[in-house]
């Protein structure tokens, strides 16, 4: 693979992977809040995205990479939040 290749799609990923992290899970979290429901979401992929955020924040933290630190720990926050909703609307019927 030559070095463009890599460089484009490096630049692709980190793009990629902050688009779901600034627009698609805080669109989720903004439909959980106007339904105040839940229903239809699986809380182990939540839970199981949430601890991968955490284990590559922690991961960034060890490796004193604070790109690392930085791009996962807006996706512990917003899985966070997510999983916090999951809890708080768990008895909300709809």
């Amino acid at each position: 693979m030559s070095e463009n290749s890599i460089v484009i799609v490096g630049a692709s990923t980190v793009v990629v992977s902050v688009l779901v992290k600034i627009i698609g899970l805080p669109d989720q979290i903004r439909k959980n809040h106007k339904r105040k429901s839940t229903k239809g979401l699986s809380a182990p992929f939540f839970l199981l995205g949430l601890l991968s955020y955490v284990l590559w924040t922690f991961y960034g933290l060890l490796q004193n990479d604070w790109v690392i630190v930085l791009g996962q720990g807006i996706g512990v926050l917003t899985m966070g939040i997510i999983v916090y909703q999951i809890w708080f609307y768990k008895d909300a019927k709809s």
